[in-house]
């Protein structure tokens, strides 16, 4: 099979994400009813972390486990990611040893570099410009709750916040799909030109739609799904008075502007947090929000992720190829002169 990287969900068809997530929706009903099938038996995931996280960390770590594979943490500092040895040296030696690479950097150019170099699959699990497997996460998430009747390309996403790299991917998933998609935020804070001509171009392969706007309230009118996110990203912490006088009160997803939406509408958020800013308790705790259908489907749809780019590539031998190199080796190790038997 040739080799795939997930860096983007740009690079993939709506049919092609569609069936990453059909395949994460099957493995998720297999593990409600305790057998996920052990479709990366003897596999390794090398786990690079530039900076801690708990939902990516943890749900591929437990992905991999329950797929029968095993996964490694490599936390910052401890490989030599890019400084020690290059981008070229780490990948290449990585690969040898691994299945599968999934990385979580700061900036999106060393994730583009791995993946240059690699010879396995490389996973982005999120960097300084997207985020691409929580929104695969997200869009299963909207699925299991779409409003009766409604077909996922009826959907409308309302994103209020920041031009973070979640609002990044969202916006390109939703318009690859069909969906229509709203950014709401200060002009300042609004995504960028560059995504927005690529959603445009999305839109008009796919019948979505998509509006930017500074109005929040007429954004949520009629969107089925609300989602925010932290109003600032790593380095960005001198700002941080700054960007809380822009958005605070009107960006704020709290109970007032909730009940702007229809009644219907779910309430989304990536996770981690910040209470009490970009969403209020109310809203976060609301019987609306599914924050936490949101957490756990992370765990659902890495496996769905891993199986689509690692399966395909993995040799199946038969369980006599298996006999005959157990064999072999046992044969070698039981003979006297080996010194192994006494």
């Amino acid at each position: 099979m040739a080799l795939k990287h997930f860096l983007d969900t740009q690079d993939f068809s709506k049919k092609e994400l569609l069936d990453m997530i059909e395949l994460s929706r099957m493995i998720k009903a297999a593990d409600k009813q305790g057998c996920t099938p052990h479709l990366l038996e003897g596999a390794s995931l090398a786990m690079i972390f530039e900076e801690p996280s708990t939902r990516t960390r943890v749900s591929f770590e437990v992905a991999m486990t329950e797929l029968g594979g095993h996964a490694l943490y490599l936390k910052p500092g401890e490989i030599h990611l890019g400084v020690r040895e290059s981008l070229h040296d780490t990948a290449k030696v990585l690969s040898r040893m691994n299945d599968v690479i999934m990385a979580r950097t700061l900036k999106h150019e060393t994730i583009t570099g791995l993946a240059q170099y690699a010879d396995v699959p490389v996973i982005n699990g999120l960097t300084d410009y997207n985020h691409p497997t929580q929104v695969v996460c997200d869009v299963m998430t909207m699925m299991e709750h779409l409003p009766a009747g409604k077909k996922l390309e009826d959907t409308h996403v309302t994103f209020i916040g920041d031009a973070t790299n979640v609002l990044s991917s969202l916006m390109l998933i939703c318009t690859k799909l069909g969906m229509h998609f709203t950014h709401a935020a200060p002009k300042k804070y609004q995504a960028p030109a560059e995504w927005v001509n690529w959603a445009q171009a999305n839109c008009a392969e796919s019948d979505g739609t998509l509006t930017i706007t500074d109005d929040p309230v007429a954004a949520v009118k009629q969107a089925d799904f609300i989602y925010t996110d932290l109003w600032w990203w790593v380095g960005q912490e001198d700002q941080i008075p700054e960007r809380r006088a822009a958005f605070m009160p009107d960006y704020q997803v709290s109970l007032k502007l909730f009940n702007q939406a229809p009644a219907h509408a779910k309430f989304m958020h990536c996770l981690p947090a910040s209470r009490g800013v970009e969403a209020t308790d109310e809203v976060m705790d609301h019987p609306r929000s599914i924050i936490f259908d949101q957490s756990e489907n992370r765990l659902h749809t890495e496996k769905g992720l891993l199986v689509y780019f690692v399966y395909p590539r993995m040799k199946h031998p038969s369980e006599a190829l298996k006999a005959f190199h157990q064999g072999k080796v046992e044969a070698f190790l039981n003979q006297p002169q080996t010194g192994l038997v006494k």
